[in-house]
Order: C-alpha cells, then structure tokens, then sequence
C-alpha cells in the first residue's frame, strides 16, 4: 500500500472533498505507522522518567517527559533484561531506539533500544538518593559493624581472578604473613557482577565450621580503580544488603582512595587501596615476632624478679621465727603435769560412778519392780484390744471391698463374655463369608483351567499329523523308523513301513523305479523327526479336574 497523498486536487463543479479516496481506520493507522517508522527508525531522546511500570511479562512501560511535552515508552523484556541501569521515576536518561504506533489507540510512542544516564550528576543524585534509604533502614550504623580479627586462619578475597588486585593481595599477604586464602572469582563490572559479587558474599557465610572448605575468618571484596559507571557494581542494594548481613568480617577494598562507594558504607572497615586491605587483614609477621620476644623476655624478668622477692621474704620469716625446742617447752610443760595427774583423776572418776550405781540400785526394789510389771501387763492389755478393734476394723473394711470388687468383678465379666460372643459370632460370619467366595473362586479358577486343557486337547488334535492320515494321506517310514520325505532317498529293494490311519504295512522298494524329481526346499528343510515303531490311536484325555 503506498502512502497516502498530503493534498487531492479539486476537480470544477463538483462540492469539496467529494473525489477523495475512502480508506478504512485500519489502512489509515497502517499508513501513519508506516511514515512515522521510516522518518524516525533510529532516534535519540533525552527526558526524565515518569510512571513507570513492570508489567507481569517482564515489559516496560513508562513515559518521557520534559517541561512541555510527554513521550510514551516501551522497553520489551529481552531488552529490559539487558539494561545496565534499573529505570527509576524521577531519573534523567537518554534513550535509544525508534519511532512507532500503536493502531489500538491512535498513538505514538518509543521503542527503546538501550537506556544511559543523561550525565554524572544524575548518577550522584541517584546514589546520594540510595545512600540516604539505606542509611535509614540502618545499614550503615556504626553498632553493626564487627571488630577484625587479629590473625585470621583463612582470608576469603571476593575479585576477578584476571586482575592485578589479586596479585597485589596475595604478594602483600606473603610478604606481611602468610595465611590460607580462598578466592571466589567474579565479574567486578558490566552485567551480573553485583549478583556475583552478592552470592560470593553469601557463599562464605554458607560455608560450614569445619566443612571440606573451610569457612573464611574475615572477607575481603577488592577492585581496582576506574570510572563511577565501572564501579557501580558495589553501589548496587544486592551488594550493600549482602556486605551488611554477613556474619564474617568484612573490608571493602574497592577502586583507589579516592573512590567512594555504598559498599564502603556497609562494610566493617574500609580500605584505600586493596594492598591497604591485606595490610588490614594480617600484622607484620615479624614485628610480630619481636614483640613475642619483648614479651617472653619481659615475663622472664618479671617471673624472676618475683621469685629473688619471695626468697627474700622467706629468708626475713625464717630469722623472725622462734627455735622449735622454744615453741615446743611449754606444750611438753603441759603434757607433764597432765600425766602426773591422770592416776588420780582416774580413781576419783571411779568412786563417783560407784557412788552413782549404789543410788540407782537402792530404788531397784521388789514392789517397785512389781508396780512396772502390773503398768507393763494394763499397757499390754489395752494394747491388744486396741488391736484387735483395729483387725476387726480392717478385716470388715476389706471384706466389704472385696465384696465390691466381686461385684464389679462379675459384671465385667459378663459384658466380656458378651462382647467376646458377638466377636467370634462376627469372625465366624466373616469366616463363612471368606469361605464362599472362596468356592466361589476356586470353582471358577477350576472352570477355567478345565477349558484351557479342553481348548489345548483340541488344538492338538487338530495340529497333530493323525488327523491328516483320516483323509486318505500315508506317512512313509525307513527301517530305521524315520520319515522319508523324498523318493531320491529310497534305494532299490529298502525295507518300507507305510503307516494308514487304521493301522502300519510292510512294504518293499520295487528296483525298476522312475527317476526322482528334486524335492522341493519346505520339504527338505524339515527336521527328521524320530517316532517309535508302533504308535496307539490317539485317545481323548479326560479331565484332571
């Protein structure tokens, strides 16, 4: 369809407009679409983001604006996916791509290519903006952040492994004190790094104590240096979130030390240069020996200072103490007098029990005994009535008990007899049950085995040789009993067996006999089959049923 002409000449007499072309809604629309896509397939646009929208397809809708006009976009899925920045309201971009129609609702809009900020100042506003809402959320508080380790075990780094950064690292790790170090490789710029940077953040912390892999004692996520846009990896919420929420120490060692990014923010220290990180992460091996040694020798001093101390003070107690046989002079003083006056003490303490016992066995008289005994005999009397109330007591008590018990005994007894009748009654009338069908099944079982040896008996019947010998045919037979399936095979004066239905005849091979034909292949190709001499008629066989 060609386009449409701008203006139609007006032909004499006739009213204006009368000799125009029709054109339906539907060529009109593909008309405009067809001039607006070829005067503006490849443009540039430069306008501030305005509503947009992710549809649930993975389509982008959003519109262009500036002070007087509004442009509406559209940004298809495989595009979208590929898209260095993620499209914001309010952000200022030039877009790429090309001009198109929408017949549906008589509009223009913009098929986006590719999207870039429209300067470095949009991108600062952008990150200063992202820097503030996760400062609120937290992220960046100073009580987060966890101490380093002094001497880590094992040091995770978080880089490229084709850059120089890992070199600098492990070369000043070397030369400071050597440790165990697991790099986890990854994208440090374009598409996908900050994922991959975020899950080898993850990655470590999901690494178990004492796993195959051992779990790192303090991260390290280095970068060399480079542009805002080669950085923007690191100011990226996936990375931030990842550095703020991990469980092991982490220093950011990302660009020169100019460079500024959000993960410096939500790290638990932050290094210039990535040779400044592993500075950071191990002291000086041997600074650190030295002063080992200070210390030891500084302890020993000390230990041995100590020590010339307590001696002295030892000796100073030893000359303050008085000699043994002084300490000891009044002690044995004592002792003497003590053993001098044991005989006497003795005698006295064994006259006053004498004197006691003599008192107590004066009051031991025969009425005096006789009144215990009289007390002893009442208290033993009430004693055994008492007790014997209390026999009666318990005897009834548990009479009564057991009574209750029977009682109770007898009931459950009952009601067990019945239930266990109404069980075996429905265990005999499933048993009964059980039983039919199992004649049900076995008499069926045995119909069917009865036909299939009917159907085989006649099956054989009607494949065996017999039956083709009742219509006239005869089976030839050599001396030996084996079929003969050629006339070729049979020599002059051979001994034959000709086998009818009714019964077998000798027979004996003539000499003047034709020539034989070549047998045919089905016949000579059949297996000799050896028979017995005498074979009986076949009889039915009857059920084995």
């Amino acid at each position: 369809m060609n386009d449409l002409p701008l203006t139609t000449p007006v032909l004499p007499g006739s009213a204006p407009g009368a000799n125009l072309p029709e054109y339906t809604v539907s060529e009109l629309s593909l008309a405009l679409k067809r001039s607006v896509e070829e005067n503006f397939s490849h443009v540039r646009v430069r306008g501030e983001i305005s509503g947009f929208k992710r549809h649930g397809s993975g389509h982008c809708y959003f519109a262009l604006k500036d002070a007087e006009a509004v442009l509406d976009a559209v940004c298809w899925r495989q595009t979208a996916i590929r898209l260095p920045i993620k499209p914001e309201d309010g952000m200022e971009v030039v877009c790429t791509g090309r001009l198109t129609t929408y017949p549906g609702r008589s509009k223009y809009q913009l098929v986006i290519d590719s999207i870039a900020l429209a300067g470095v100042g949009a991108l600062l506003k952008i990150l200063e903006d992202r820097r503030q809402r996760l400062a609120a959320e937290g992220l960046f508080a100073a009580e987060r952040k966890k101490k380093l380790p002094y001497l880590p075990e094992v040091i995770g780094i978080v880089t490229s492994p084709s850059g120089a950064v890992l070199r600098d690292i492990l070369h000043r790790l070397a030369d400071r004190f050597p440790r165990r170090v697991l790099v986890w490789p990854v994208a440090v710029q374009g598409e996908g790094a900050a994922a991959q940077v975020a899950a080898a953040i993850e990655g470590f912390n999901r690494l178990a104590p004492g796993g195959r892999a051992p779990r790192p004692d303090l991260i390290i996520v280095a970068r060399g240096g480079g542009s805002l846009e080669d950085l923007m990896a690191f100011n990226e919420e996936i990375v931030v979130r990842a550095a703020a929420d991990s469980m092991i120490p982490l220093i950011s060692a990302v660009g020169h030390e100019t460079d500024i990014t959000l993960i410096d923010f939500a790290a638990d220290k932050r290094a210039p240069t990535p040779t400044a990180a592993a500075e950071m992460a191990v002291p000086v091996r041997a600074e650190l020996f030295v002063e080992v040694s200070t210390l030891a020798r500084r302890v020993m001093v000390c230990w041995q200072r100590g020590q010339e101390g307590r001696r002295n003070e030892f000796r100073a107690a030893v000359r303050a103490l008085p000699a043994a046989s002084e300490l000891l002079a009044i002690p044995r003083q004592r002792l003497d007098g003590a053993a001098s006056s044991l005989p006497r003490s003795l005698k006295a303490n064994t006259h006053a029990h004498f004197r006691r016992f003599a008192a107590t066995s004066a009051r031991l008289t025969l009425r005096v005994l006789r009144g215990q005994v009289a007390q002893a005999k009442q208290r033993l009397t009430v004693s055994g009535e008492r007790m014997t109330h209390s026999a009666r007591s318990l005897l009834r008590n548990r009479r009564d008990r057991f009574a209750g018990l029977e009682v109770r005994l007898k009931a459950s007894k009952l009601s067990n007899a019945l239930a266990q009748r109404q069980t075996i009654a429905r265990d005999r009338e499933r048993a009964q049950r059980l039983a039919e069908r199992a004649r049900r099944a076995l008499t069926m079982a045995l119909q069917r085995l009865e036909a299939r040896v009917t159907h085989s008996g006649q099956l054989l019947a009607a494949l065996s040789y017999r039956s083709v010998l009742t219509r006239g045919f005869a089976l030839v037979r050599d001396e030996h009993g084996l079929a003969v399936h050629a006339a070729a095979s049979i020599g002059p004066g051979a001994r034959l067996e000709v086998e009818f239905a009714d019964g077998r005849v000798g027979a004996t091979a003539d000499a003047d006999r034709p020539v034989a034909t070549s047998p045919a292949k089905s016949v000579a190709s059949e297996p000799k089959t050896v028979t017995p001499k005498r074979v009986a008629k076949p009889v039915g066989q009857g059920s084995l049923f």
